[in-house]
């Protein structure tokens, strides 16, 4: 993970090197996630999501660019159903810090703003949270409920103006390397192990600082008088 670290301030370094202009923003925002591996379904768990990035704009059309940001993330596993589909009921808190790395294509036409990228994230706190089983049909090994630290995940993201700097955005990402390794599980006379991994989506209100739309339409239009 040192060795990621250091790739991404590489980009960060060189990005900002190539970079004609640099806008700070803000982002602010939820995240609905679920943990693969764990033998429940859904998009459960909700937690809070935000934290401050940079718009590397690559070119002078502002077609492509970089987004290079820290967040703080609340991820984790939420249960209360009980059926039958959903063995075991839990409320678990993953608190992370988040660096993504993101480039972008801008459709000229349209500004949607679509990426792809990666995502190391730093688990920072796990609370004990609550785990609620039914002994004699299902059971999920609580003797080790600690998450691996590091994860390292693949995204991809969509933005779109809402009106100058304030740009909505959509935000899926999921963990290339297990965050918790053979979580046992057991069921009458069976019994198995998962990898799990972080599965999360992210709505987000982005907030760009010196974005002039306007600005940037005169220009583009501008250039299409010429």
């Amino acid at each position: 993970m040192k060795r990621i670290a250091t790739l991404i301030c590489f980009v960060l370094i060189s990005a900002t090197l190539y970079a004609q202009r640099i806008d700070a923003y803000l982002v602010l925002g939820g995240v609905a996630s679920q943990v693969e591996g764990d033998e429940l379904k859904g998009f459960g768990h909700w937690g809070l999501h935000g934290g401050v990035g940079a718009w590397v704009r690559l070119d002078d059309r502002d077609t492509w660019g970089l987004a290079i940001e820290t967040d703080y993330s609340c991820r984790g596993i939420f249960n209360n159903s009980g059926s039958a589909e959903n063995y075991y009921n839990i409320d678990l808190d993953l608190h992370y810090i988040d660096i993504p790395v993101t480039a972008f294509f801008r459709d000229p036409y349209g500004g949607l703003r679509l990426g792809a990228g990666l995502v190391y994230s730093r688990l920072v706190s796990q609370p004990h949270g609550y785990i609620r089983y039914t002994p004699t049909y299902f059971v999920p090994d609580t003797a080790d409920m600690q998450f691996l630290k590091n994860d390292l995940a693949a995204a991809v993201e969509a933005r779109f103006t809402i009106w100058n700097g304030l740009q909505f955005s959509l935000r899926y990402q999921y963990s290339i390397l297990p965050v918790k390794k053979n979580w046992h599980f057991y069921m009458q006379d069976e019994s198995w192990a998962n990898n799990c991994y972080n599965s999360s989506l992210s709505l987000r209100l982005v907030w760009q600082f010196g974005y002039d739309r306007s600005a940037s339409l005169r220009k583009k239009n501008l250039r299409h008088r010429r």
